[in-house]
C-alpha cells in the first residue's frame, strides 16, 4: 500500500513556513537597540568625535582609530542611537579659535551637525560658555585685574588642541583659566559680553532649526565651599549674571531651541543643592533655562538605584526636563569616589587597574541606574552616553560604556536591554 504524496507546491509552503520559523527565531535571539527598546521613555545618545563625523582616520592624541575601526564605531552609531551631541567641535576652542568675524572654523562642526541630520538624530550643541575649552583672546584686554598695577605678560593663547577630534578635553595653554585664574590684562564688563553675544548669535543662527537644544552654559557651579559660582573669567569679569546673559542671547539666537544648564556630580546633594538654588533664581528672573543637563560621569560603586532615585527626585522639583548628558559609568579603581567632570582630575580616576568582577559590577550599576531613569521617565528625556565605546572614552582606562573597544556589546548592554525587556543578562 503506498502512502500519498506530497506536491511540489504543498513541499514548498512546508519549507518557506520552515524558513519563517526559523528567521523567527533567529531574529528574536538578537536583541533589540537601545534607541528601539527606550523608544516609549527617551531619547538615547551618545557623543560622537570628528573621527565619526567626518568618517576619517586619526592615528595620534588620545584616540587612535584606523578607517576599519571607524567605520565601525559609524555602523554602531547608527544602529544604537537616536541623538548625537559633539565632543569637541562646538566648544569655543575649536569653532572660534581666532577673534573676529573671520575666526571662525566650522568645518567639523558642520560636518557634525550634516551627521546628525543625514541619519534622522536629535541632534544636541555642546557647549556656548564654559570656563574651560575658551581661547585666551576671549578675556583679554585693556583692564588690570583688581590690586595689579604693572602689566604682566600675556598668557600664550595658542589653541588647545584645534585638531583634537576625540575625548573630552580640558584646560591648557591657552585654555585661558588654570588653577589661579586667567592672569593677565582683561577685557571689560561690556567688551567680554559683546564677545559672548556675537559668539553666541553666530554659532547659534548657523544651526538654527537643526540643533535642537543647546548647553548654554558649562559647569559654573561651584565644587566645594559655599559659594555657589566657580570663580570663572566669566564671573570675574562680568559678574554672576553672565548665566542670565548667555541664556538671552542663545533664545534671541534662536527661539525654538532647547536651552540646558549643564553640570556635573549632582549626584552629591550639595552640589545639587547649589544646583536647585542657581536655577530658582534664574526662573526668578524669567531666564529662558528650559533644562536641566546632569552629566552623571559616575562609578560602579555610586549612585545606587536608591540615590539616583532621589537625585532626580529632587531636580524633578524644579519642573524642568532632565536631560542625563555625559553618561558614564567608570570601573577604574582610582574613580570609585568621583562624580566629578572635572578635566584636570580626570587621569586620577582611571588609575589603579580595573575594579575585580567588573563585567558584574558594570552591568549591575548601569541596570539600576537605567532602573531609575525609567522610573522618573515623565522628567527624564535624553540620556547621552560620553562615548561610543571604551576605545574612543575619556575614561578609557576605566572601561565605562556599553561597548568594548572593539565595537562589541559588554554584559552591561544586555543589562541595559534587560531593564525594559524583563531578560536577565546570561551568567559570565
Amino acid at each position: 500500500m503506498k502512502t500519498r504524496s506530497t506536491t511540489p507546491d504543498s513541499r514548498l509552503s512546508l519549507l518557506a513556513a520552515a524558513l519563517l520559523a526559523i528567521g523567527a527565531t533567529a531574529q528574536s535571539a538578537d536583541p533589540p537597540t537601545l534607541k528601539d527598546a527606550y523608544k516609549d521613555h527617551f531619547y538615547v545618545g551618545v557623543a560622537i568625535n570628528r573621527t565619526i563625523a567626518t568618517s576619517t582616520a586619526v592615528l595620534a592624541d588620545n584616540v587612535n582609530r584606523n578607517m576599519e575601526q571607524v567605520d565601525r564605531d559609524i555602523a554602531l552609531v547608527k544602529q544604537q542611537f537616536n541623538q548625537i551631541s559633539p565632543e569637541n567641535d562646538l566648544k569655543w576652542q575649536l569653532i572660534h579659535p581666532r577673534e573676529g568675524a573671520d575666526g571662525y572654523n566650522f568645518g567639523p562642526a558642520d560636518a557634525y551637525v550634516d551627521f546628525g541630520v543625514k541619519n534622522n538624530m536629535y541632534i544636541v550643541g555642546h557647549t556656548l560658555v564654559w570656563h574651560g575649552q575658551t581661547p585666551n583672546w576671549v578675556f583679554q584686554g585693556t583692564n588690570l585685574p583688581p590690586g595689579m598695577t604693572n602689566t604682566p605678560p600675556a598668557a600664550a593663547a595658542d589653541a588647545n588642541g584645534t585638531n583634537a577630534p576625540g575625548g573630552r578635553r580640558g584646560r591648557g595653554p591657552g585654555g585661558g583659566f588654570g588653577r589661579g585664574g586667567f592672569s593677565g590684562p582683561r577685557a571689560s564688563r561690556e567688551e567680554l559680553l559683546q564677545r559672548m553675544h556675537d559668539h553666541i548669535a553666530t554659532v547659534v543662527g548657523r544651526y538654527k532649526g537643526k540643533i535642537k537644544v543647546w548647553d548654554v552654559v558649562n559647569e559654573a557651579l561651584s565644587d566645594g565651599g559655599t559659594n555657589i559660582l566657580r570663580p570663572s573669567p566669566w564671573e570675574q569679569i562680568i559678574g554672576p549674571d553672565f548665566i542670565a546673559k548667555a541664556f538671552e542671547y542663545a533664545h534671541e539666537a534662536d527661539p525654538d531651541a532647547i536651552l540646558r544648564y549643564n553640570d556635573y556630580s549632582l549626584e552629591n546633594s550639595g552640589k545639587r543643592r547649589k544646583l536647585i538654588a542657581l536655577i530658582k533664581s534664574l526662573q526668578e528672573q524669567h531666564v529662558p533655562v528650559m533644562a536641566i543637563g546632569s552629566q552623571t560621569h559616575v562609578s560602579v560603586s555610586s549612585p545606587s538605584f536608591e540615590e539616583e532615585d532621589r537625585a532626580l527626585t529632587e531636580l524633578e522639583t524644579l519642573g524642568l526636563p532632565i536631560h542625563i548628558t555625559e553618561f558614564d559609568v567608570n570601573s577604574a579603581q582610582g574613580g570609585q569616589r568621583s562624580t566629578s567632570g572635572d578635566v584636570a582630575g580626570n587621569a586620577a580616576t582611571t588609575q589603579g587597574g580595573l575594579v575585580s568582577d567588573t563585567d558584574r559590577r558594570l552591568a549591575e550599576a548601569y541596570a539600576g541606574l537605567f532602573r531609575a531613569f525609567v522610573k522618573h521617565d515623565k522628567s527624564v528625556k535624553v540620556i547621552t552616553f560620553w562615548g561610543v565605546n571604551d576605545g574612543v572614552s575619556w575614561r578609557a582606562q576605566g572601561r565605562p560604556l556599553l561597548f568594548d573597544a572593539q565595537d562589541k556589546p559588554k554584559p552591561a548592554f544586555d543589562a541595559v536591554i534587560g531593564v525594559v525587556t524583563g531578560q536577565q543578562p546570561a551568567a559570565q
